[in-house]
C-alpha cells in the first residue's frame, strides 16, 4: 500500500479509503444489502491487513450502526493513532429548526453522537455531508471550528458541493480565522466525470484532497457483462443515478473489461488505477474480500497514456444525479 498526505493536513492516508456505507444493520437504514457486524468486521480486518488506514462512515448510514461496527472493529484490531477515521453529519432536521437549534449546537450534538457510536474521543476528519441552505454558512463554519478547537475533530471536509460553495466556505473560514475544509468527497468515476469541470482544477490549485465516492459506480465498473451482485439488483438509489445514462456508459465499461482481459487483472484494478491518477484517495465500498483486495491491488497498477486516453475518449457530459441534482435552495 502507498500513502500520501491528505491535502493541507498532516494526516497520512492510504491511497485507498474503505467506504463503510455497506456496513450496518440493514433493518435500520436505507439499504437492504448491507453487512451484519460479523461480516463487516471481517472486511475491515482484511482492509487493515492490506495496509488500508483510512475509513469513511457517516451517522446517516444505517442509523449509526455503520459507525458502531467500524468503531468497535478498529478498537479491537488496531491502535487508534494508526488509523484515520472520517464521518459525516447531515443538515438540520425540521424538528431541530423548529425548536431553534443553531447550526453550532447541532454540529456539536451530531459529533458527540458519532463519537459515542465510534467509541473514540475524536475523529480525524469531520465531513459536512451535504449543503444546508437553511442554516447560515457562518453557523456551519463556526460550529465546525469549535469542534476542531475542542479536539473532537482534527480536520474538516465537505461532500456533495459545488466548487463555488467550497470556495465560499473556505473564504469565510480564512476571513474569520476558522478551520478550512481540507478535502472534498464528490461523485467521480470513469462514467461520471462532471467534477472535472471546476472541482478538480480548483482543488489542485488549493491543494484540497479529492476523496470521491462511488469510485466504481455502485459496482458497474467492476462487473463483466452478465455479472451481477446483490447491490446491483437491490440498490434502487444507484439505479436512479446510472440507469438514465446506461447506454453511453456501457461503451466505457466495455473498454474497462477489454483492458482488464488484456492485462489479466480485474476491472476493479483498471477502473481504480485510472481514478488514482486523478485523486488523492478514492472511497471504495467493500462487502467481500475480493472487493477490497482488488482496490488495494489497483494502487500498484500503472496505465499507459494510450490506455488512459482509450478509457476517457468515449465520455460525454452527464446530467447531475443523486444528491448533487438536489443541491439548490429550491430543493430544500
Amino acid at each position: 500500500m502507498n500513502y500520501t498526505k491528505l491535502g493541507n493536513s498532516d494526516l497520512k492516508v492510504s491511497r485507498i479509503c474503505m467506504g463503510c456505507m455497506g456496513f450496518g444493520d440493514a433493518g435500520r437504514g436505507q439499504h437492504s444489502w448491507t453487512l451484519n457486524e460479523e461480516h463487516s468486521r471481517a472486511v475491515i480486518r482484511r482492509g487493515l491487513e492490506l495496509g488500508i488506514n483510512f475509513y469513511d462512515t457517516a451517522i446517516a448510514y444505517q442509523s449509526g450502526t455503520s459507525e458502531q461496527y467500524v468503531g468497535k472493529a478498529l478498537r479491537d484490531y488496531v491502535n487508534r493513532d494508526e488509523v484515520v477515521i472520517a464521518t459525516k453529519f447531515l443538515p438540520r432536521t425540521e424538528e431541530e429548526i423548529a425548536v431553534g437549534t443553531t447550526g453550532q449546537e447541532y454540529i456539536e450534538k451530531m459529533l458527540n453522537q458519532s463519537l459515542k457510536n465510534l467509541g473514540t474521543d475524536y475523529v480525524d476528519l469531520y465531513i459536512y455531508h451535504m449543503w444546508d441552505y437553511r442554516t447560515p454558512l457562518y453557523e456551519i463554519m463556526d460550529g465546525l471550528n469549535r469542534v476542531v478547537q475542542a479536539g473532537k475533530a482534527r480536520y474538516i471536509g465537505i461532500s456533495n458541493c459545488f466548487a463555488w460553495q467550497l470556495a465560499k466556505a473556505n473564504a469565510l473560514a480564512e476571513k474569520e480565522g476558522f478551520a478550512k475544509f481540507i478535502s472534498v468527497q464528490g461523485h467521480y468515476n470513469l462514467i461520471f466525470r462532471e467534477e472535472e469541470r471546476e472541482m478538480v482544477p480548483y482543488c489542485r490549485e488549493e491543494n484540497i484532497a479529492l476523496t470521491p465516492y462511488s469510485a466504481l459506480a455502485g459496482g458497474r465498473l467492476s462487473k463483466h457483462a452478465g455479472e451481477t451482485s446483490k447491490r446491483l439488483v437491490q440498490d434502487d438509489y444507484a439505479k436512479l443515478k446510472y440507469d438514465a445514462s446506461k447506454e453511453q456508459d456501457e461503451i466505457i465499461i466495455s473498454r474497462v473489461a477489454e483492458l482488464a482481459k488484456k492485462r489479466g487483472i480485474s476491472m476493479t484494478e483498471i477502473s481504480l488505477a485510472w481514478l488514482l491518477t486523478k485523486v488523492t484517495s478514492p472511497v471504495v465500498g467493500a462487502t467481500k474480500f475480493h472487493h477490497i483486495e482488488g482496490a488495494a491491488a489497483a494502487v500498484d497498477i500503472e496505465l499507459t497514456e494510450e490506455e488512459r486516453r482509450y478509457l476517457e475518449e468515449a465520455y460525454v457530459p452527464h446530467k447531475l444525479v443523486g444528491v448533487m441534482a438536489q443541491n439548490s435552495a429550491s430543493m430544500q
